[in-house]
């Protein structure tokens, strides 16, 4: 059997690893001039591979694509991602939150380790190869700078070429079309895991961009989370804002606004801001006295400038008008994508026989704290099955 793979991102090398071990001739072709380069972005950060959280719990981040993904996610689960990790010489820890990171902390060594098994197998990794569809024999056609198109006709085809974020590292949705002339449905691409735009003033843009917002708490539709966040020219980004952008994005796509609630000090009740408010100021500006009595930063203080509310009472709920979320261009990651009703059980395309998909250009999304690498490894891994079912 013969097998071509779409995408040189974590849910086609996971499927690759699955393949050549039963013995299957593997070629993964990627249109980058390397592979995985948005796992290699994501290991700036440290590489958050996984969670170790109750798995009942992990499960219920995929929200309302649990079901189809939890197959695969029970069958390679966050505990395997990580003795798989330990397998290719690279051991993990957890850190307090529970997020699980190579001990490296970075995504190079465990990535080279991976690819050096992947060709010790047989895998024959194709770079610069871009995929334009099928011709009319059924051929898949690849794109090659400087040289004639290529065109292969596997005996099974697996497309993960990603969703539509972080277009600069190779994840363009550019298949989105070529799938959809063939009758496959795709839902449009949202960023995900992204940014919020606040019409912030002047003084605070120009003063504070870039500054952290450390250990407060963010608050929408009923559900707070404490974190971290990240000021920025035109509005707030980090842990905190991802964990909400996706109730926050879908409310301002119906409304036209959302106003979330900025807890500066989630640390302290509001009995005892208020009682440290109306300590005796002796002569201090309010700047100083918030720093001296809330040690608030000055980042902190020149927020609760930008709402109508006395210091006593933004400091817990600092209310922020959102018209916006950051584009595609700057999310972690994207919602929508190719349809689940597409797929059958075994991650293969119902209207394009001998052909599956997996990863992230299905149409499902996750907070980060691993469960987006997760399901990428699990859903690769699930489709890898599905056509080893195929060869009977």
């Amino acid at each position: 059997m013969k097998a071509a793979i779409i995408g040189a991102g974590p849910a086609g090398l996971a499927a690759a690893e699955l393949l050549s071990e039963a013995g299957v001739a593997v070629t993964v072709l990627d249109r980058m001039p390397s592979p995985a380069r948005k796992l290699l972005m994501a290991g700036r950060g440290g590489l958050n591979l996984t969670h170790t959280e109750p798995l009942e719990t992990f499960l219920s981040r995929y929200g309302a694509a649990r079901s189809r993904l939890e197959p695969a996610v029970r069958a390679f689960p966050p505990q395997a991602i990580r003795e798989w990790c330990e397998g290719l010489d690279q051991p993990t820890f957890a850190g307090t939150s529970g997020r699980v990171f190579p001990r490296a902390m970075k995504a190079a060594p465990l990535l080279r380790a991976w690819l050096a098994r992947l060709a010790g197998r047989g895998v024959t990794l194709l770079t610069r190869h871009g995929w334009t569809g099928w011709d009319a024999d059924g051929a898949l056609c690849f794109d090659r700078p400087g040289d004639a198109p290529l065109h292969l006709k596997p005996d099974a085809t697996l497309l993960a070429m990603g969703g539509a974020s972080w277009p600069r590292l190779g994840s363009d949705g550019g298949w989105a079309p070529v799938l959809a002339a063939r009758g496959v449905a795709v839902a449009p691409f949202a960023p995900a895991n992204c940014g919020l735009l606040i019409d912030w003033s002047p003084y605070l843009r120009e003063r504070f961009a870039g500054t952290p917002l450390k250990r407060i708490a963010l608050s929408f539709g009923g559900r707070t989370v404490r974190g971290e966040a990240v000021v920025t020219t035109r509005g707030l980004e980090g842990g905190a804002v991802y964990a909400l952008s996706a109730a926050i994005r879908d409310a301002v796509a119906a409304q036209g606004e959302a106003v979330v609630t900025l807890d500066l000090r989630p640390d302290m009740a509001a009995e005892e801001v208020a009682r440290r408010m109306t300590a005796p100021r002796r002569g201090q500006s309010l700047s100083n006295h918030l720093r001296r009595q809330l040690t608030l930063p000055a980042v902190a203080i020149a927020l609760l400038r930008e709402g109508t509310a006395p210091p006593e009472t933004a400091i817990k709920t600092l209310a922020l008008r959102v018209t916006g979320t950051a584009g595609l261009e700057r999310a972690i990651s994207s919602a929508g994508g190719l349809c689940w009703e597409e797929l059958d059980e075994n991650y293969a395309l119902r209207r394009i026989p001998g052909v599956f998909a997996a990863g992230e250009m299905l149409d499902w999304e996750a907070p980060t704290g691993g469960h987006l690498l997760t399901a990428c490894f699990a859903t690769g891994r699930a489709a890898a099955q599905g056509m080893l079912r195929l060869r009977g």
